[in-house]
């Protein structure tokens, strides 16, 4: 098959050119470490080992008129081309329109179809940067935004994509530009979620938060700097379900306890285990301590709302375990968790479930179906100019378009 032109907006590697308005960049790069290769979770070989094989399939066609079901994709990560970075003359293309509003336009069209393929419980996770025009940025990644808002959407985070390098920049009267967004969209308030997965995984606490560091990654080869397989990673960890109900569209959400482990390392948790032990609390002293928290103690019974409704019982099992462990009682508030299961839907235990999937509109050379594919999920991509090379169709069984 003859070569194809390039991906509209990108460089042949389907990355962002970071060249800004009337700004030619340098062509030096940051050399940059091997990211970690995304793998299938444990789940899949126990929980959902009878699940359906994740499949990958590419369409040649436009963003905003794509050839899908109703409700057929649980995710979509992607990163439309930047507005007014290059223009490869390709018909069809978005990123060369007159005006930031004709850009957020066409992508408030995109998203409108987004909306129609995603499930009720779906999420778009979309990769935008900023443009200088006229050596003034032009805030698309807030037009956007206030855009979505506008026609329904909800953006639940501004993530920042902070970057330690990157392409140098001629400027003299300002800083390099060292981030871009990544911004999180859903059509409903019920949307699957997956925090304790997530955080388990990067760690960082509970809740680890929305600056995700990630360098760009390098490729020996002709491609200077792909799309991150490990933003494509974190969104799927969060946002794509393992399986879905094949008849209902209904995902496996994880079903999360508080154990009463703690982590021995620290010598806060290590006196708070010696305390317990002496004084003999069992499970359910522990459980009442994480039922009641720290909001019903002390200052907090006067003002915070919802302290002292825990059943009598509780509140004194909690009573007994807080004195004997003192200021220590704060330690079980942060037990362990694990997952404990996974709740279905009202289709019966026997229902059939499928993978979850994940849609790249904007696919270029395809990290994101590679690495929904490398973790289990289906991915499915769309371009009016998909590029794949060999590797990828060793990997996922596709055709080479890139011959």
């Amino acid at each position: 098959m003859a070569t194809m032109p390039p991906q509209r907006g990108r460089t042949r590697s389907g990355a962002h050119t970071t060249a800004t308005a009337g700004e030619p960049s340098g062509e030096a790069e940051t050399t940059l470490p091997e990211p970690r290769t995304p793998v299938p979770p444990d789940e899949y070989a126990t929980t959902f080992r009878e699940a359906e094989k994740p499949t990958v399939e590419v369409k040649i066609g436009d963003a905003r008129t794509i050839a899908m079901a109703d409700d057929s994709a649980d995710l979509v990560v992607t990163s439309p081309p930047y507005y007014k970075k290059r223009d490869y003359g390709v018909e069809g293309q978005i990123g060369q329109e007159s005006t930031p509003k004709e850009y957020v336009d066409a992508l408030m069209d995109c998203l409108k179809e987004w909306r129609r393929i995603l499930r009720p419980t779906g999420s778009v996770f979309l990769n935008v940067g900023d443009t200088y025009v006229k050596r003034s940025l032009a805030g698309i990644p807030s037009r956007i935004e206030a855009a979505a808002i506008d026609d329904g959407w909800l953006v639940r985070n501004r993530i920042i994509w902070a970057k330690d390098g990157g392409m140098p920049e001629p400027a003299k009267n300002r800083l390099a530009s060292r981030h871009e967004y990544i911004i999180h969209l859903t059509p409903r308030n019920d949307y699957y979620y997956d925090l304790f997965g997530y955080s388990q995984d990067v760690g960082n606490g509970a809740n680890p938060g929305d600056v995700w560091r990630i360098n760009p990654e390098r490729n020996m080869g002709r491609h200077l700097a792909p799309f991150p397989r490990e933003i494509v990673r974190r969104a799927i960890l969060l946002a794509c379900p393992l399986v879905v109900c094949k008849k209902c569209g209904t995902p496996k959400s994880r079903k999360v306890a508080r154990t009463d482990q703690l982590d021995p390392t620290r010598p806060q948790a290590r006196r708070a285990m010696e305390l317990a032990k002496q004084a003999r609390l069992t499970p359910e002293h522990i459980a009442a301590i994480q039922a009641t928290g720290v909001s019903d103690a002390g200052k907090a019974l006067k003002v915070q709302t919802g302290t002292g409704r825990n059943a009598v019982t509780v509140q004194a099992l909690a009573a007994e375990a807080k004195k004997a462990l003192g200021g220590y009682f704060r330690e079980f508030t942060f037990a362990r968790k694990v997952t404990v299961g996974w709740s279905g839907c009202d289709c019966g235990d026997d229902a059939p479930y499928e993978r979850g999937v994940v849609l790249d509109p904007f696919m270029g050379t395809g990290t994101t179906l590679r690495t929904a594919y490398s973790m289990g999920r289906t991915g499915i991509g769309v371009d009016l100019n998909p590029i794949t090379d060999e590797k990828f169709t060793e990997f996922t069984s596709q055709p080479t378009l890139d011959q």
